[in-house]
């Protein structure tokens, strides 16, 4: 029923904008019938916007992977630098939720570590709904921040760095196998606020992978049953996307036109001073307004990164005729 709706979904896309095009086609010829040009502009305006819709539907048709429309975990970690990295990886993560909330896509926190002084030191999140795995996937990597920091009292200019990890939440047509002998379960008591709403119990569940070092958490639940759950999914959509990237290592291997996407994996530099620039290293896509990208405004660098991903050239959508 899910696949059902969703492909139900795109066909409606498409007759919409057929039968949008047809109509403003018919206003153009309309208003230059009887002398418009009023009628012309608004018809013409309506059809680049129509255009800038195909394109983002044309993006969409290409996430055919196996776990594409699958929802996704998004995991974020602030690296070293303390209060300055930690308070990047906040930044990173209220992008992250504003993109997918501005998307009709569901978000729940399942883990989250906070700062000693502001910020956090780690977070996952679930994000629910058709194709987040899709969008999201290319955003795996080093995200670098330059600013004045607001926490330094000379206001000089400092470097953060946080990573973000995405990984596909692992559905039944996805079999992934999990011997019990390479997994260690500890349990503990979830850290809250306090007051009438801490918990008393050790509900929390932490799943150590021992080949791999992987672990995951979930403590978003009282139930230690249900944390026990999203940790194994967890574990399991991290054993998956794991396989993912050792199998694009192989190809990236052989593919002598691919290059190096930087330093430390590092994908994307957000830079607010000496001026204001957000640049990705993989595609050479830039946005001079990243007021707007950081607080969700992600689209266009998705986009790139996917049409890059995809055809191993800069990303961005051709144009549509």
């Amino acid at each position: 029923m899910k696949e059902r709706n969703a492909l139900d979904g795109r066909i409606k896309t498409v007759l919409n904008l057929e039968n949008a095009l047809n109509d403003n086609l018919g206003l153009i010829e309309m208003g230059e019938t009887e002398g418009d040009e009023s009628i012309v502009k608004e018809a013409e305006a309506a059809i680049a916007a129509l255009k800038v819709e195909a394109g983002k539907r044309e993006i969409e048709t290409l996430l055919s992977g196996e776990a594409d429309g699958n929802d996704t975990f998004v995991e974020i970690n602030a690296g070293a630098g303390g209060t300055e990295s930690q308070d990047w990886a906040r930044i990173l993560s209220r992008m992250y939720i504003r993109w997918a909330e501005q998307h009709g896509y569901k978000v729940e926190v399942l883990d989250e570590h906070a700062g000693e002084e502001a910020g956090i030191k780690s977070i996952s999140f679930q994000v629910k709904g058709h194709n987040g795995y899709g969008y999201l996937k290319t955003e795996s990597g080093v995200h670098r921040l330059v600013r004045i920091s607001p926490f330094d009292s000379n206001a000089r200019r400092h470097t953060s760095f946080a990573s973000v990890w995405v990984y596909p939440v692992i559905d039944d047509n996805i079999q992934i196998e999990i011997p019990d002998k390479d997994v260690r379960i500890d349990t503990f008591r979830s850290s809250g606020a306090g007051g009438q709403h801490v918990n008393t119990t050790d509900s929390a569940v932490r799943i150590t992978h021992i080949p791999t070092g992987i672990v995951v958490a979930c403590q978003a639940e009282r139930s230690q049953h249900k944390n026990r759950a999203s940790a194994w999914n967890q574990l399991r959509s991290r054993l998956y996307e794991l396989e993912l990237q050792k199998q694009q290592e192989k190809i990236d291997a052989t593919n002598a036109q691919k290059t190096d996407i930087g330093w430390g994996h590092q994908i994307r530099s957000y830079v607010l001073q000496p001026y204001q620039q957000i640049k990705d290293l993989r595609t050479g896509y830039t946005s001079t307004n990243p007021g707007a990208v950081l607080d969700g405004d992600l689209d266009e660098f998705i986009h790139a990164s996917l049409s890059h991903k995809i055809s191993g050239a800069p990303g961005g959508v051709e144009d549509i005729d």
